[in-house]
């Protein structure tokens, strides 16, 4: 007699083939070769506006050095977590870099920017505390918010007024406050209050954070983020970046008061439970905030911002609604998810790579492909992306 074996991950097939039938699954393109403007995906050579490489970091000579050279001096891994014996010298070297280019007193290296932000909310806030969130932070901060396990109130996007409201129907909150938000919000691509927001936690006494894994590298003086960006120095408490965007390579970090690093070290989950980064990692960093500091990071700042505002400009004259960005990410709205997901396939085939983003990542409705510019796209390159984009564009009647 045979019996019959129940699958109780079962339901995992009926939901793809839902999303199947909606035409909202993808499936993972691959990248062979280097991260580059023009790159083969599936091999297939196309015009790359999918990747995070703002200032084009990712194959830069004086980065590969870097990463050689450590691996020759210090091998290929920490060996270790952070607080056993897997603190390198360029672990410290790095951090003590990255305090100086954001002007604080310290800073910690995490593996990634969504567990420093996540690591963060959930080492300094408990079950008695306060977040003021913005309804558009990124998925980290809410889930740190969630695992901090403090009572969460959220603001709507970008509206001080109503954070204000918040902020006044709990001014005798008992516990700790925490007002937070991303500098440059992800999907959108516009930039963050930051200087009404720290009024606000000035006066209502609350912890600012904010999030400024896209403007690192990208605002401010050689890129140093929305805080140099809107002159808000001394007035955030926690200021949170990311390694892997601008910067080239990978991690996030965390910068603020020595004694919140110091907490940190104690506290952090991520910190205390994952191995430190490669050496030919830390390495990398510190060649990228090095080149960030010099007349040819400057350079690349400039042409990062050219492209962004050529871009921005032909894909407005051709009908299409970018929204309210004011950085090089590009949303071009569509709405509906299927139509952004059928357009990004079309744009594949025609030679331009641009993911779509539908729900969970936006809501219903608010579908979209997210563009994004970087400082090594050659001109020619924008111009027939544009061409094809708008060519395709007219064809789903998106304009």
């Amino acid at each position: 007699m045979t019996t019959t074996i129940s699958n109780p991950l079962s339901y995992l097939h009926e939901q793809l083939a839902d999303l199947e039938a909606k035409g909202l699954h993808f499936r993972l393109r691959v990248l062979e070769g280097e991260q580059k403007p023009v790159a083969n995906f599936d091999g297939k050579e196309v015009i790359n506006l999918s990747s995070n490489n703002y200032l084009g970091l990712t194959t830069h000579k004086a980065l590969r050095r870097a990463a050689i050279e450590a691996i020759r001096t210090h091998g290929v891994g920490a060996g270790a977590v952070r607080t056993i014996a897997g603190t390198m010298d360029l672990h410290m070297a790095l951090e003590e870099q990255i305090a100086r280019f954001k002007g604080t007193e310290a800073c910690v290296v995490f593996q990634s920017g969504f567990t420093a932000n996540a690591g963060t909310v959930a080492a300094i806030l408990g079950k008695d505390d306060l977040i003021l969130s913005d309804e558009l932070n990124h998925a980290s901060i809410i889930d740190g918010c969630r695992l901090s396990r403090a009572t969460i109130k959220v603001f709507k996007h970008k509206d001080v007024a109503d954070c204000e409201r918040l902020c006044k129907e709990t001014e005798n909150w008992p516990g700790h406050k925490l007002l937070i938000t991303d500098g440059v919000f992800s999907m959108d691509g516009d930039i963050a209050p930051l200087a009404e927001l720290c009024s606000l936690a000035e006066k209502f006494n609350c912890i600012m954070m904010v999030d400024d894994a896209h403007s690192s590298g990208v605002l401010g003086r050689g890129g140093r983020g929305t805080v140099d960006h809107l002159a808000c120095h001394g007035r955030v408490h926690i200021q949170v970046g990311t390694l892997s965007k601008a910067i080239g390579a990978m991690g996030g970090y965390v910068c603020g008061s020595r004694e919140l690093i110091d907490f940190l070290y104690h506290r952090a989950r991520p910190f205390l439970f994952s191995t430190g980064h490669p050496p030919s990692v830390a390495a990398t960093c510190q060649a990228a905030f090095t080149l960030l500091d010099s007349p040819d990071g400057e350079k690349l700042l400039k042409k990062l911002w050219a492209n962004t505002k050529f871009f921005q400009r032909r894909l407005k004259k051709a009908g299409f609604s970018t929204g309210a960005t004011q950085t090089p990410i590009t949303p071009i709205h569509v709405g509906e998810g299927a139509k952004a997901f059928e357009f990004s396939r079309r744009l594949y085939d025609a030679g331009v790579y641009i993911p779509a983003v539908g729900f969970p990542t936006v809501p219903e409705g608010k579908a979209r492909l997210r563009a994004m510019v970087t400082a090594t796209h050659k001109r020619g390159d924008l111009e027939r992306a544009c061409e094809i984009i708008a060519k395709v564009g007219h064809a789903l009647e998106l304009v």
